[in-house]
Protein backbone atom coordinates (compact mmCIF):
# COMPACT_ATOMS: atom_id res chain seq x y z
CA UNK A 1 0.00 0.00 0.00
CA UNK A 2 1.31 4.06 -0.42
CA UNK A 3 3.95 5.16 2.20
CA UNK A 4 3.70 8.87 2.85
CA UNK A 5 6.83 10.22 1.80
CA UNK A 6 8.42 13.67 3.37
CA UNK A 7 5.96 15.75 1.57
CA UNK A 8 3.01 13.99 2.90
CA UNK A 9 4.17 14.44 6.04
CA UNK A 10 4.79 18.03 6.00
CA UNK A 11 1.23 18.67 4.36
CA UNK A 12 -0.63 17.10 6.97
CA UNK A 13 1.11 17.93 10.28
CA UNK A 14 0.57 21.72 8.73
CA UNK A 15 -3.12 20.84 7.99
CA UNK A 16 -3.42 19.42 11.51
CA UNK A 17 -1.80 22.64 13.16
CA UNK A 18 -4.20 24.70 11.18
CA UNK A 19 -7.47 22.93 12.40
CA UNK A 20 -6.45 22.79 15.87
CA UNK A 21 -5.63 26.65 15.71
CA UNK A 22 -8.96 27.24 13.65
CA UNK A 23 -11.03 25.21 16.51
CA UNK A 24 -9.53 27.14 19.46
CA UNK A 25 -10.37 30.24 17.98
CA UNK A 26 -14.36 28.79 17.25
CA UNK A 27 -14.69 27.44 20.91
CA UNK A 28 -13.35 30.59 22.15
CA UNK A 29 -16.04 32.62 20.19
CA UNK A 30 -13.25 34.12 17.96
CA UNK A 31 -14.67 32.30 14.82
CA UNK A 32 -18.16 32.15 14.21
CA UNK A 33 -20.44 29.12 12.79
CA UNK A 34 -20.63 30.02 9.28
CA UNK A 35 -16.78 31.07 9.03
CA UNK A 36 -15.97 27.73 10.91
CA UNK A 37 -18.61 25.38 8.74
CA UNK A 38 -16.71 25.07 5.15
CA UNK A 39 -13.04 24.54 7.44
CA UNK A 40 -14.34 21.82 9.50
CA UNK A 41 -15.81 19.99 6.38
CA UNK A 42 -12.75 20.79 4.93
CA UNK A 43 -11.37 18.14 7.96
CA UNK A 44 -14.06 15.70 7.98
CA UNK A 45 -16.34 16.98 11.00
CA UNK A 46 -19.90 17.13 10.52
CA UNK A 47 -22.67 18.10 13.74
CA UNK A 48 -25.09 15.62 13.68
CA UNK A 49 -28.26 14.98 15.55
CA UNK A 50 -26.88 14.34 19.08
CA UNK A 51 -22.97 14.90 18.50
CA UNK A 52 -20.26 15.66 16.15
CA UNK A 53 -19.31 12.89 13.60
CA UNK A 54 -15.52 12.61 11.90
CA UNK A 55 -15.13 10.97 8.82
CA UNK A 56 -12.01 9.42 8.18
CA UNK A 57 -10.62 8.76 4.68
CA UNK A 58 -9.69 5.06 4.23
CA UNK A 59 -8.00 5.70 0.75
CA UNK A 60 -9.42 3.21 -2.14
CA UNK A 61 -10.46 0.86 1.03
CA UNK A 62 -6.63 0.20 1.99
CA UNK A 63 -6.06 -0.13 5.55
CA UNK A 64 -2.70 -1.87 7.45
CA UNK A 65 -3.28 -3.70 10.97
CA UNK A 66 -1.37 -0.50 12.18
CA UNK A 67 -3.83 2.11 11.03
CA UNK A 68 -6.90 -0.70 12.70
CA UNK A 69 -4.98 -0.41 16.00
CA UNK A 70 -5.10 3.34 16.05
CA UNK A 71 -8.71 3.81 15.22
CA UNK A 72 -9.68 1.22 17.55
CA UNK A 73 -7.75 3.20 20.36
CA UNK A 74 -8.93 6.27 19.58
CA UNK A 75 -12.72 5.08 19.27
CA UNK A 76 -11.66 3.81 22.68
CA UNK A 77 -10.30 7.33 24.74
CA UNK A 78 -12.32 9.74 22.47
CA UNK A 79 -15.29 8.14 21.08
CA UNK A 80 -17.78 5.15 23.07
CA UNK A 81 -16.15 2.44 21.42
CA UNK A 82 -16.75 1.67 18.36
CA UNK A 83 -16.99 3.25 14.42
CA UNK A 84 -19.04 3.11 11.40
CA UNK A 85 -18.21 1.75 7.85
CA UNK A 86 -19.44 3.81 5.46
CA UNK A 87 -20.47 2.71 1.28
CA UNK A 88 -17.17 5.17 0.80
CA UNK A 89 -15.18 2.50 1.87
CA UNK A 90 -14.51 4.91 4.93
CA UNK A 91 -14.62 5.02 8.69
CA UNK A 92 -16.87 7.38 11.09
CA UNK A 93 -16.48 8.51 14.65
CA UNK A 94 -19.87 9.22 15.68
CA UNK A 95 -19.30 10.52 19.27
CA UNK A 96 -16.70 12.72 19.41
CA UNK A 97 -16.06 15.85 21.10
CA UNK A 98 -15.64 18.75 18.91
CA UNK A 99 -12.72 20.35 21.64
CA UNK A 100 -10.43 16.57 20.84
CA UNK A 101 -11.56 16.22 17.11
CA UNK A 102 -7.96 18.27 16.65
CA UNK A 103 -5.85 15.73 18.61
CA UNK A 104 -7.92 12.75 16.84
CA UNK A 105 -6.34 14.26 13.62
CA UNK A 106 -2.75 14.68 14.67
CA UNK A 107 -3.02 10.50 16.34
CA UNK A 108 -4.34 9.79 12.77
CA UNK A 109 -1.19 11.55 10.86
CA UNK A 110 1.33 9.53 12.73
CA UNK A 111 -0.38 6.44 11.05
CA UNK A 112 -0.55 8.28 7.81
CA UNK A 113 -4.32 8.63 8.04
CA UNK A 114 -6.59 12.10 7.79
CA UNK A 115 -9.95 13.19 7.42
CA UNK A 116 -9.11 15.96 4.62
CA UNK A 117 -11.74 16.10 1.79
CA UNK A 118 -13.75 13.74 3.28
CA UNK A 119 -16.61 16.19 3.51
CA UNK A 120 -17.50 19.61 1.93
CA UNK A 121 -17.54 20.92 -1.54
CA UNK A 122 -14.64 19.14 -2.67
CA UNK A 123 -13.18 15.75 -4.61
CA UNK A 124 -13.74 13.41 -1.69
CA UNK A 125 -11.95 9.98 -1.33
CA UNK A 126 -11.32 7.72 -4.51
CA UNK A 127 -12.70 4.32 -4.10
CA UNK A 128 -12.27 1.41 -6.34
CA UNK A 129 -12.87 -2.16 -5.81
CA UNK A 130 -12.44 -3.70 -2.79
CA UNK A 131 -10.38 -6.46 -4.30
CA UNK A 132 -8.61 -4.83 -6.12
CA UNK A 133 -5.13 -6.16 -7.32
CA UNK A 134 -5.93 -9.34 -6.26
CA UNK A 135 -9.39 -9.78 -8.73
CA UNK A 136 -9.29 -12.86 -11.06
CA UNK A 137 -11.11 -10.66 -13.36
CA UNK A 138 -8.89 -7.02 -13.32
CA UNK A 139 -7.10 -6.09 -16.39
CA UNK A 140 -4.64 -4.69 -14.38
CA UNK A 141 -4.18 -3.09 -10.47
CA UNK A 142 -6.36 0.22 -10.49
CA UNK A 143 -5.18 1.29 -7.06
CA UNK A 144 -1.56 2.89 -8.24
CA UNK A 145 -4.31 5.11 -10.29
CA UNK A 146 -6.70 5.60 -7.52
CA UNK A 147 -3.28 7.13 -5.64
CA UNK A 148 -2.46 9.39 -8.73
CA UNK A 149 -5.84 10.82 -7.95
CA UNK A 150 -5.51 11.25 -4.64
CA UNK A 151 -2.30 13.09 -4.57
CA UNK A 152 -3.70 15.24 -7.62
CA UNK A 153 -7.16 16.30 -5.81
CA UNK A 154 -5.52 16.34 -2.04
CA UNK A 155 -5.67 20.77 -1.14
CA UNK A 156 -5.93 21.59 -4.82
CA UNK A 157 -6.70 24.88 -4.58
CA UNK A 158 -8.77 25.37 -8.06
CA UNK A 159 -10.95 22.17 -6.46
CA UNK A 160 -11.42 23.27 -3.05
CA UNK A 161 -15.00 24.71 -3.60
CA UNK A 162 -16.65 23.11 -5.94
CA UNK A 163 -20.79 23.43 -6.34
CA UNK A 164 -21.13 20.72 -4.99
CA UNK A 165 -19.05 17.68 -3.35
CA UNK A 166 -17.55 15.27 -6.12
CA UNK A 167 -16.91 11.38 -6.33
CA UNK A 168 -14.21 9.83 -8.41
CA UNK A 169 -14.29 6.15 -8.57
CA UNK A 170 -11.91 3.48 -10.71
CA UNK A 171 -12.72 -0.09 -12.18
CA UNK A 172 -10.21 -1.97 -13.42
CA UNK A 173 -12.53 -5.44 -13.23
CA UNK A 174 -15.10 -7.68 -15.59
CA UNK A 175 -17.64 -6.94 -13.03
CA UNK A 176 -17.86 -3.57 -11.87
CA UNK A 177 -17.60 -3.73 -7.76
CA UNK A 178 -17.14 -0.09 -7.36
CA UNK A 179 -20.13 1.10 -8.57
CA UNK A 180 -18.17 3.53 -10.92
CA UNK A 181 -21.57 4.18 -13.39
CA UNK A 182 -23.25 6.36 -10.38
CA UNK A 183 -20.24 8.09 -9.63
CA UNK A 184 -19.76 12.05 -10.76
CA UNK A 185 -16.62 10.45 -12.51
CA UNK A 186 -16.10 6.86 -13.52
CA UNK A 187 -13.30 5.37 -14.81
CA UNK A 188 -13.16 1.99 -16.26
CA UNK A 189 -9.45 0.79 -17.53
CA UNK A 190 -9.45 -1.24 -20.41
CA UNK A 191 -7.11 -1.80 -23.51
CA UNK A 192 -7.78 -0.08 -27.42
CA UNK A 193 -7.49 -2.22 -30.45
CA UNK A 194 -4.03 -1.71 -30.25
CA UNK A 195 -3.36 -3.02 -26.72
CA UNK A 196 -2.75 0.20 -25.33
CA UNK A 197 -3.98 1.14 -21.36
CA UNK A 198 -6.50 3.46 -21.28
CA UNK A 199 -10.08 4.39 -19.33
CA UNK A 200 -13.58 5.00 -20.61
CA UNK A 201 -14.65 7.93 -18.53
CA UNK A 202 -18.42 8.39 -17.69
CA UNK A 203 -19.64 11.62 -16.42
CA UNK A 204 -22.47 12.54 -14.57
CA UNK A 205 -23.43 9.37 -12.34
CA UNK A 206 -24.61 9.59 -8.80
CA UNK A 207 -27.82 9.13 -6.26
CA UNK A 208 -29.62 11.58 -4.09
CA UNK A 209 -32.74 13.52 -5.05
CA UNK A 210 -32.22 12.85 -9.04
CA UNK A 211 -30.28 9.66 -9.62
CA UNK A 212 -28.65 9.36 -12.75
CA UNK A 213 -26.50 6.78 -14.44
CA UNK A 214 -22.97 8.42 -15.51
CA UNK A 215 -22.68 9.36 -19.19
CA UNK A 216 -19.64 8.22 -21.41
CA UNK A 217 -18.26 11.31 -23.02
CA UNK A 218 -14.79 9.47 -23.84
CA UNK A 219 -14.52 5.59 -24.92
CA UNK A 220 -10.85 5.79 -24.70
CA UNK A 221 -8.20 8.28 -22.65
CA UNK A 222 -4.80 7.19 -22.70
CA UNK A 223 -3.31 6.35 -19.54
CA UNK A 224 -0.68 9.63 -19.25
CA UNK A 225 -3.83 11.74 -20.37
CA UNK A 226 -5.32 10.90 -16.80
CA UNK A 227 -5.16 13.55 -15.00
CA UNK A 228 -4.79 16.32 -17.89
CA UNK A 229 -8.33 14.89 -18.71
CA UNK A 230 -9.92 14.95 -15.16
CA UNK A 231 -8.47 18.49 -14.60
CA UNK A 232 -10.66 19.39 -17.81
CA UNK A 233 -13.51 17.79 -16.35
CA UNK A 234 -13.44 19.68 -13.28
CA UNK A 235 -13.18 22.71 -14.80
CA UNK A 236 -15.63 23.11 -16.97
CA UNK A 237 -18.06 21.97 -13.74
CA UNK A 238 -16.38 24.85 -11.74
CA UNK A 239 -17.27 27.51 -13.92
CA UNK A 240 -21.02 26.03 -15.10
CA UNK A 241 -22.14 23.84 -12.33
CA UNK A 242 -25.20 25.84 -10.47
CA UNK A 243 -24.37 27.44 -7.21
CA UNK A 244 -27.79 29.25 -6.42
CA UNK A 245 -29.28 25.59 -6.03
CA UNK A 246 -27.34 22.96 -4.20
CA UNK A 247 -30.33 20.32 -5.23
CA UNK A 248 -29.10 21.68 -8.49
CA UNK A 249 -25.79 21.93 -8.01
CA UNK A 250 -23.90 17.90 -8.91
CA UNK A 251 -22.34 17.56 -11.95
CA UNK A 252 -24.83 15.41 -13.28
CA UNK A 253 -27.55 17.82 -13.33
CA UNK A 254 -24.92 20.10 -15.79
CA UNK A 255 -24.35 17.41 -17.90
CA UNK A 256 -28.09 16.40 -17.85
CA UNK A 257 -28.85 20.48 -18.78
CA UNK A 258 -26.25 20.86 -21.53
CA UNK A 259 -26.88 17.44 -22.97
CA UNK A 260 -23.52 14.93 -23.14
CA UNK A 261 -22.62 15.82 -26.34
CA UNK A 262 -22.22 19.83 -25.74
CA UNK A 263 -21.09 19.08 -22.37
CA UNK A 264 -18.09 16.91 -23.63
CA UNK A 265 -16.96 19.32 -26.60
CA UNK A 266 -16.84 21.65 -24.13
CA UNK A 267 -14.57 19.24 -21.94
CA UNK A 268 -12.43 18.69 -24.80
CA UNK A 269 -11.94 22.09 -25.88
CA UNK A 270 -10.68 22.68 -22.56
CA UNK A 271 -8.66 19.83 -22.49
CA UNK A 272 -6.79 20.63 -25.10
CA UNK A 273 -5.84 24.20 -23.93
CA UNK A 274 -3.93 21.74 -21.12
CA UNK A 275 -3.04 18.71 -21.86
CA UNK A 276 0.32 19.37 -22.82
CA UNK A 277 1.00 21.33 -19.56
CA UNK A 278 2.06 20.48 -15.90
CA UNK A 279 -0.70 17.84 -15.37
CA UNK A 280 0.05 15.71 -18.09
CA UNK A 281 1.34 12.18 -16.21
CA UNK A 282 4.75 10.81 -17.10
CA UNK A 283 5.39 6.82 -17.08
CA UNK A 284 8.08 6.98 -14.64
CA UNK A 285 5.38 8.70 -12.83
CA UNK A 286 2.91 6.09 -13.30
CA UNK A 287 5.82 3.47 -12.29
CA UNK A 288 6.44 5.24 -8.98
CA UNK A 289 3.04 5.01 -8.12
CA UNK A 290 2.95 1.39 -9.02
CA UNK A 291 5.75 0.51 -6.72
CA UNK A 292 3.79 0.99 -3.72
CA UNK A 293 1.21 -1.93 -4.45
CA UNK A 294 3.91 -4.30 -5.31
CA UNK A 295 2.79 -8.27 -4.40
CA UNK A 296 3.76 -9.70 -0.88
CA UNK A 297 5.53 -12.84 -0.23
CA UNK A 298 2.51 -15.56 -1.70
CA UNK A 299 3.83 -19.13 -0.85
CA UNK A 300 4.18 -21.57 -3.34
CA UNK A 301 2.11 -24.75 -2.50
CA UNK A 302 0.60 -27.85 -4.16
CA UNK A 303 -2.43 -26.91 -5.33
CA UNK A 304 -4.27 -30.62 -5.81
CA UNK A 305 -3.47 -30.70 -2.47
CA UNK A 306 -4.71 -27.76 -0.99
CA UNK A 307 -7.90 -28.04 -3.11
CA UNK A 308 -8.23 -31.70 -1.92
CA UNK A 309 -7.85 -30.91 1.91
CA UNK A 310 -10.52 -27.75 1.70
CA UNK A 311 -13.02 -30.37 0.50
CA UNK A 312 -12.30 -33.00 3.06
CA UNK A 313 -13.14 -29.91 5.82
CA UNK A 314 -16.11 -28.96 3.66
CA UNK A 315 -17.51 -32.75 3.76
CA UNK A 316 -17.00 -32.44 7.20
CA UNK A 317 -18.15 -28.99 8.86
CA UNK A 318 -21.47 -27.88 7.30
CA UNK A 319 -20.75 -24.38 8.91
CA UNK A 320 -17.27 -24.11 7.28
CA UNK A 321 -18.32 -25.21 4.01
CA UNK A 322 -21.32 -22.28 4.28
CA UNK A 323 -18.56 -19.66 5.06
CA UNK A 324 -16.65 -20.72 2.20
CA UNK A 325 -19.50 -20.85 0.12
CA UNK A 326 -20.55 -17.26 0.72
CA UNK A 327 -17.71 -15.65 2.43
CA UNK A 328 -14.84 -16.80 0.12
CA UNK A 329 -14.04 -15.83 -2.78
CA UNK A 330 -11.49 -16.35 -5.75
CA UNK A 331 -7.78 -15.04 -6.19
CA UNK A 332 -5.53 -14.78 -8.65
CA UNK A 333 -2.96 -16.17 -7.06
CA UNK A 334 -3.49 -20.57 -7.01
CA UNK A 335 -3.51 -21.46 -3.59
CA UNK A 336 -4.61 -18.34 -2.14
CA UNK A 337 -8.38 -16.58 -1.77
CA UNK A 338 -10.01 -13.42 -0.45
CA UNK A 339 -11.87 -13.46 2.69
CA UNK A 340 -14.76 -10.77 3.59
CA UNK A 341 -15.30 -10.71 7.37
CA UNK A 342 -19.22 -9.85 7.62
CA UNK A 343 -19.98 -7.28 9.97
CA UNK A 344 -23.91 -8.63 9.43
CA UNK A 345 -24.68 -10.39 12.63
CA UNK A 346 -28.23 -9.83 13.63
CA UNK A 347 -28.83 -7.34 16.26
CA UNK A 348 -25.82 -5.53 14.95
CA UNK A 349 -25.54 -2.27 12.92
CA UNK A 350 -24.72 -3.26 9.68
CA UNK A 351 -21.27 -1.56 9.28
CA UNK A 352 -20.16 -0.80 13.19
CA UNK A 353 -17.55 -2.79 14.32
CA UNK A 354 -16.43 -2.51 17.97
CA UNK A 355 -12.53 -1.37 19.03
CA UNK A 356 -12.40 -4.99 20.76
CA UNK A 357 -13.38 -5.81 17.36
CA UNK A 358 -11.11 -3.77 15.52
CA UNK A 359 -7.93 -5.50 17.44
CA UNK A 360 -9.44 -8.59 16.54
CA UNK A 361 -9.57 -7.38 12.85
CA UNK A 362 -5.87 -6.15 12.88
CA UNK A 363 -4.43 -9.27 14.77
CA UNK A 364 -6.42 -11.62 11.92
CA UNK A 365 -4.64 -9.21 9.12
CA UNK A 366 -1.43 -9.80 10.58
CA UNK A 367 -2.26 -13.64 11.33
CA UNK A 368 -3.61 -14.53 7.82
CA UNK A 369 -3.17 -11.27 5.34
CA UNK A 370 0.39 -9.87 5.50
CA UNK A 371 -1.09 -7.36 8.00
CA UNK A 372 -3.59 -5.49 5.38
CA UNK A 373 -7.38 -5.15 5.21
CA UNK A 374 -9.80 -3.17 3.12
CA UNK A 375 -12.71 -1.90 4.03
CA UNK A 376 -15.54 -2.44 1.10
CA UNK A 377 -18.49 -0.85 -0.35
CA UNK A 378 -20.87 -3.12 1.35
CA UNK A 379 -19.49 -2.32 4.64
CA UNK A 380 -17.75 -5.23 5.47
CA UNK A 381 -13.72 -5.59 5.63
CA UNK A 382 -11.82 -7.97 3.25
CA UNK A 383 -8.69 -9.91 3.71
CA UNK A 384 -7.51 -9.89 0.30
CA UNK A 385 -4.24 -12.42 0.24
CA UNK A 386 -5.51 -15.34 3.00
CA UNK A 387 -3.59 -18.72 1.83
CA UNK A 388 -5.37 -21.70 1.44
CA UNK A 389 -4.11 -24.48 3.82
CA UNK A 390 -4.88 -20.95 6.41
CA UNK A 391 -9.21 -20.72 6.22
CA UNK A 392 -9.73 -23.25 8.66
CA UNK A 393 -7.70 -21.39 11.20
CA UNK A 394 -9.24 -18.22 10.23
CA UNK A 395 -12.67 -19.05 9.90
CA UNK A 396 -12.97 -20.15 13.57
CA UNK A 397 -11.04 -17.15 15.03
CA UNK A 398 -13.41 -15.14 13.01
CA UNK A 399 -16.76 -16.87 14.24
CA UNK A 400 -15.43 -16.69 17.86
CA UNK A 401 -14.97 -12.66 17.00
CA UNK A 402 -18.55 -12.49 15.54
CA UNK A 403 -17.00 -12.30 12.29
CA UNK A 404 -18.09 -14.95 10.03
CA UNK A 405 -21.65 -15.20 9.70
CA UNK A 406 -22.12 -16.78 6.24
CA UNK A 407 -24.16 -14.03 4.20
CA UNK A 408 -22.40 -12.39 2.16
CA UNK A 409 -24.35 -10.88 -1.05
CA UNK A 410 -27.71 -12.61 0.54
CA UNK A 411 -30.73 -10.47 1.67
CA UNK A 412 -29.47 -10.10 5.29
CA UNK A 413 -26.20 -8.53 4.48
CA UNK A 414 -28.07 -5.12 4.39
CA UNK A 415 -26.08 -1.84 3.56
CA UNK A 416 -27.85 0.51 5.44
CA UNK A 417 -26.80 3.90 6.44
CA UNK A 418 -26.92 5.61 10.25
CA UNK A 419 -30.07 7.44 9.83
CA UNK A 420 -32.32 8.74 11.77
CA UNK A 421 -30.32 7.84 14.76
CA UNK A 422 -27.50 9.97 14.04
CA UNK A 423 -27.83 11.98 11.05
CA UNK A 424 -29.36 15.45 11.26
CA UNK A 425 -30.62 15.29 7.58
CA UNK A 426 -32.59 11.87 7.86
CA UNK A 427 -36.37 11.99 7.50
CA UNK A 428 -36.48 8.54 8.96
CA UNK A 429 -34.98 6.04 10.91
CA UNK A 430 -32.96 3.03 9.00
CA UNK A 431 -31.11 0.19 11.48
CA UNK A 432 -34.09 -0.65 13.47
CA UNK A 433 -36.03 -1.51 9.69
CA UNK A 434 -32.36 -3.27 8.80
CA UNK A 435 -32.95 -4.98 11.96
CA UNK A 436 -36.45 -6.11 11.69
CA UNK A 437 -35.88 -7.36 8.45
CA UNK A 438 -32.76 -9.49 9.50
CA UNK A 439 -34.67 -11.13 12.39
CA UNK A 440 -37.48 -11.76 9.58
CA UNK A 441 -35.60 -13.65 7.85
CA UNK A 442 -33.01 -15.36 10.43
CA UNK A 443 -33.80 -18.61 8.70
CA UNK A 444 -29.99 -19.10 6.34
CA UNK A 445 -31.23 -22.03 4.32
CA UNK A 446 -34.41 -19.82 3.06
CA UNK A 447 -31.95 -16.89 2.94
CA UNK A 448 -29.04 -18.96 0.93
CA UNK A 449 -32.24 -20.60 -1.58
CA UNK A 450 -33.15 -17.08 -2.58
CA UNK A 451 -29.28 -16.64 -4.02
CA UNK A 452 -27.96 -13.14 -4.76
CA UNK A 453 -29.94 -10.49 -3.27
CA UNK A 454 -28.80 -7.03 -2.61
CA UNK A 455 -31.00 -5.03 -0.16
CA UNK A 456 -30.07 -1.41 0.84
CA UNK A 457 -31.61 1.16 2.96
CA UNK A 458 -31.53 5.00 3.23
CA UNK A 459 -32.34 7.41 6.18
CA UNK A 460 -33.41 10.32 2.94
CA UNK A 461 -33.00 11.00 -0.05
CA UNK A 462 -29.16 11.90 0.38
CA UNK A 463 -29.27 7.94 -0.69
CA UNK A 464 -25.53 6.86 1.71
CA UNK A 465 -26.93 3.67 1.49
CA UNK A 466 -27.16 3.67 -2.70
CA UNK A 467 -30.95 2.65 -2.17
CA UNK A 468 -31.65 3.35 -5.90
CA UNK A 469 -29.05 0.83 -6.86
CA UNK A 470 -29.86 -2.02 -4.46
CA UNK A 471 -31.99 -5.18 -6.16
CA UNK A 472 -34.21 -3.69 -3.38
CA UNK A 473 -34.36 -0.24 -2.02
CA UNK A 474 -35.47 1.17 1.07
CA UNK A 475 -36.05 5.02 1.45
CA UNK A 476 -37.08 7.03 4.51
CA UNK A 477 -39.64 9.51 4.29
CA UNK A 478 -41.26 11.89 6.13
CA UNK A 479 -45.41 12.25 6.03
CA UNK A 480 -46.59 14.98 8.38
CA UNK A 481 -44.00 14.31 11.06
CA UNK A 482 -44.29 10.21 10.70
CA UNK A 483 -41.90 8.03 9.62
CA UNK A 484 -42.71 6.20 6.17
CA UNK A 485 -40.52 4.05 3.79
CA UNK A 486 -40.60 3.74 0.65
CA UNK A 487 -39.53 0.29 -1.56
CA UNK A 488 -37.88 0.42 -5.05
CA UNK A 489 -37.13 -2.83 -6.77
CA UNK A 490 -34.46 -3.34 -9.75
CA UNK A 491 -31.90 -1.54 -9.05
CA UNK A 492 -28.38 -2.92 -9.70
CA UNK A 493 -24.66 -1.30 -8.90
CA UNK A 494 -22.49 -3.70 -11.38
CA UNK A 495 -21.93 -3.45 -14.67
CA UNK A 496 -24.85 -3.20 -15.96
CA UNK A 497 -26.30 -0.98 -13.72
CA UNK A 498 -29.78 -0.12 -13.09
CA UNK A 499 -31.64 2.11 -10.93
CA UNK A 500 -34.71 1.05 -8.95
CA UNK A 501 -38.62 1.90 -9.96
CA UNK A 502 -40.90 3.19 -6.80
CA UNK A 503 -42.92 -0.17 -5.95
CA UNK A 504 -45.71 2.30 -5.15
CA UNK A 505 -46.93 4.17 -2.22
CA UNK A 506 -44.91 3.97 1.07
CA UNK A 507 -45.14 1.89 4.21
CA UNK A 508 -45.20 2.26 7.90
CA UNK A 509 -42.09 0.87 9.47
CA UNK A 510 -43.95 -2.65 11.17
CA UNK A 511 -45.62 -3.14 7.49
CA UNK A 512 -41.52 -3.41 5.75
CA UNK A 513 -40.67 -7.14 6.72
CA UNK A 514 -44.13 -8.44 5.49
CA UNK A 515 -44.00 -6.56 2.39
CA UNK A 516 -40.49 -7.69 1.74
CA UNK A 517 -41.99 -11.31 2.32
CA UNK A 518 -44.67 -10.46 -0.37
CA UNK A 519 -41.90 -9.32 -2.72
CA UNK A 520 -40.00 -12.73 -2.04
CA UNK A 521 -43.01 -14.34 -2.88
CA UNK A 522 -43.39 -13.52 -6.11
CA UNK A 523 -39.87 -13.98 -7.04
CA UNK A 524 -39.88 -17.43 -6.02
CA UNK A 525 -43.00 -18.40 -7.74
CA UNK A 526 -42.01 -16.20 -11.05
CA UNK A 527 -38.40 -17.22 -11.40
CA UNK A 528 -37.04 -19.83 -12.95
CA UNK A 529 -33.94 -22.28 -11.95
CA UNK A 530 -30.95 -20.86 -11.14
CA UNK A 531 -32.72 -17.34 -11.76
CA UNK A 532 -31.73 -14.25 -9.71
CA UNK A 533 -33.52 -11.59 -7.87
CA UNK A 534 -32.47 -8.88 -10.53
CA UNK A 535 -32.99 -10.97 -13.51
CA UNK A 536 -36.73 -12.84 -12.44
CA UNK A 537 -37.67 -8.70 -12.02
CA UNK A 538 -36.10 -7.49 -15.04
CA UNK A 539 -37.83 -10.11 -17.21
CA UNK A 540 -41.67 -10.03 -15.09
CA UNK A 541 -41.22 -6.41 -14.49
CA UNK A 542 -42.80 -4.30 -12.05
CA UNK A 543 -46.75 -5.37 -12.36
CA UNK A 544 -47.22 -9.11 -10.43
CA UNK A 545 -44.71 -7.53 -7.56
CA UNK A 546 -47.21 -4.60 -7.41
CA UNK A 547 -50.11 -6.70 -7.60
CA UNK A 548 -49.05 -9.21 -4.81
CA UNK A 549 -47.66 -6.33 -2.48
CA UNK A 550 -50.88 -4.10 -2.53
CA UNK A 551 -53.59 -6.58 -2.91
CA UNK A 552 -56.48 -6.20 -0.15
CA UNK A 553 -57.40 -8.98 1.70
CA UNK A 554 -60.27 -10.82 1.80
Amino acid sequence: MYIYDQYDHQILSQRVAQFRQQTERHLAGDLAEEAFLPLRLQNGLYVQRLAPMLRVNVPYGMISSKQIRSIARLSRDYDKGYVHITTRQNIQFNWPDLADVPEILAELAKVEMHATQSSGNCIRNTTTDQFAGVAPDELLDPRPYCEIIRQWSTLHPEFAFLPRKFKIAVNAAHEDRAASQVHDIGLELHQNDKGDIGFRVRVGGGLGRTPLIGSVVREFLPELELLSYLDAVLRVYNQNGRRDNKYKARIKILVKAMGVDAFAEQVEAEWLQIKDGYTKLTSDEVGRAKEFFTSPAYETNDIDALNSELDTLRRQNTAFDKWLTRNVTGHKIEGYTCVTLSLKPTGVAPGDVTERQLETIADLADEFSFGEARTTHEQNVVLSDVAKNQLFALWEKAKAAGFATPNIGTLTDIICCPGGDFCSLANAKSLPIADKIQRRFSDMDFVYDLGDIDLNISGCMNACAHHHVGNIGILGVDKKGEEFYQVQLGGNSGSDTSLGKVLGPSFNAEDIPSVIEKILDIFIEKRIEGESFLHTYRRVGMAPFKEQVYAKDH
